[in-house]
């Protein structure tokens, strides 16, 4: 049985490893805004890092922006380091969940993964890497499940808002859902936008060893899931999109392989029918399509080499059209930038029999909520946090490594979303 302590045996509920990163400052700014949500009112937490003299300054930012003053001495400096095993079983043993937010995951993930484990922290991460998320699940899920440890992975941007989509969408449809398609659309203000060069390393790293991650999944040995109601159509490689109004490419992140385990665990956990999933991305006009052809060319080429990868590395802007920078969005960036993500579902009826026929229901819901990459990553992670905290009884009945669907389908992580900005709805 996996168990949620809250006592006073570790000092902290929270604490947030990697909190002088780009992301992790806002994930230090959403803690803060959100004690009182913690355990009988109150959140107990720290942030850790490699330099004290970093995680003092993050402090301070956070103090400022929030008008907090009181975090600048509160908020406890823990000194850790992911090529030192014994600060991070130091820093797991104060903590109830571990926060993790260093990435790319590839290479700096596993130690805290390991440590978690050993030292009875749950553990958070907002990782969008299949490669790592699967790799952990085949190498820590029977350790974890031990220990009583929830480690759960692609808890930001990627993946809360589909796996959770896909799940609220099942709950509202009156029926038996059978397939969804998702349409992710982003938005910017008059500043534009970026996203951190952190993600696009990832990425980088995530290409170049596709053929890994195929050779990890043979060594699970699941049998397909079964098709209820009629097979998803799979969409060609670029296509016009009637649903967002412009055209779209196949969702490149790890949404479909997290919204698959998902969907795996509930069924052979919760005997629920399993959902059919296909994920897209609008990518807008004719001008945007030439540009991520010739961007695409570019990164498919140089992704196979060395070389090629140190200059994909070395100058983001350039080969990503400035989507991706060094130094991420400005905080007005930020506050102009949001995202939707429009579900398209089809199933049976309540009464009806889905082996026989076609669907006959139809379903449309919608996720939106701010800019995706460090306001709404922050609030899914932080929420995410809470959860556990709050409703320990509703998560699956042993420790493992998890996805956000699997950890959450029974809690009120989506009800707690929509109280923060990120919306779930019926059209």
């Amino acid at each position: 049985m996996a168990k949620v302590d809250t006592s006073s045996s570790r000092p902290y509920h929270i604490v947030i490893f990697g909190a002088s990163g780009f992301t992790g400052q806002f994930v230090v700014e959403e803690v803060a805004r959100t004690v009182s949500e913690g355990p009988n009112g109150t959140l107990t937490w720290a942030v850790a890092g490699r330099s004290p003299q970093k995680l003092d300054k993050v402090l301070e930012q956070a103090a400022g922006t929030l008008g907090k003053p009181e975090l600048r001495t509160a908020v406890e400096v823990i000194v850790a380091d992911v090529g030192e095993p014994d600060s991070l079983a130091a820093m797991c043993k104060q903590a109830v969940i571990v926060l993790n937010c260093v990435g790319p995951y590839r290479f700096w993930g596993e130690p805290v993964v390991k440590a978690c484990v050993e030292n009875g922290a749950h553990c958070i991460d907002i990782c969008g890497e299949p490669q790592f998320l699967e790799s952990m699940q085949l190498n820590y899920d029977s350790q974890a499940a031990d220990k009583g440890v929830y480690i759960v992975g692609a808890c930001g941007f990627d993946s809360i808002p589909a796996d959770m989509g896909v799940i609220y969408t099942r709950d509202q449809f009156k029926g038996t859902l059978t397939a969804l398609e998702s349409f992710l659309t982003a938005s910017t203000g008059p500043e534009g936008g970026s996203i951190n060069d952190g993600t696009w390393k990832s990425a980088i790293y995530g290409f170049a060893d596709s053929g890994k991650l195929r050779s990890l999944r043979k060594k699970f040995g699941h049998k397909p899931l079964p098709v209820v109601g009629s097979k998803i159509k799979r969409r060609s490689a670029l296509f016009y999109s009637n649903e967002v109004q412009q055209y779209a490419v196949p969702f490149m992140g790890a949404d479909p392989s997290v919204v698959k385990r998902s969907q795996r665990f509930l069924l052979e956990e919760h005997q629920e029918t399993p959902v059919q999933y296909g994920a897209y991305a609008g990518v807008g006009g004719v001008a945007n399509i030439v540009k991520m052809l010739f961007a695409g060319m570019m990164f498919w080429f140089l992704v196979k080499f060395s070389f090629g990868r140190d200059l994909l590395i070395k100058y983001p802007e350039f080969f990503s059209f400035g989507f991706f920078s060094k130094d991420g969005p400005t905080r007005k960036q930020m506050e102009g930038s949001s995202f939707k993500f429009a579900f398209y579902g089809e199933g049976y009826t309540e009464g009806q029999d889905p082996s026989q026929g076609r669907p006959n229901a139809k379903i449309r819901t919608l996720v939106q909520g701010p800019e995706a990459g460090y306001v709404a990553t922050p609030i899914a992670m932080v929420q995410a946090a809470i959860t556990i905290l709050n409703e320990p009884t509703a998560l699956p009945k042993k420790g493992g490594v998890y996805t956000p669907g699997a950890t959450f389908a029974k809690t009120k992580l989506v009800e707690r979303l929509n109280k923060h900005g990120i919306q779930f709805s019926v059209i």
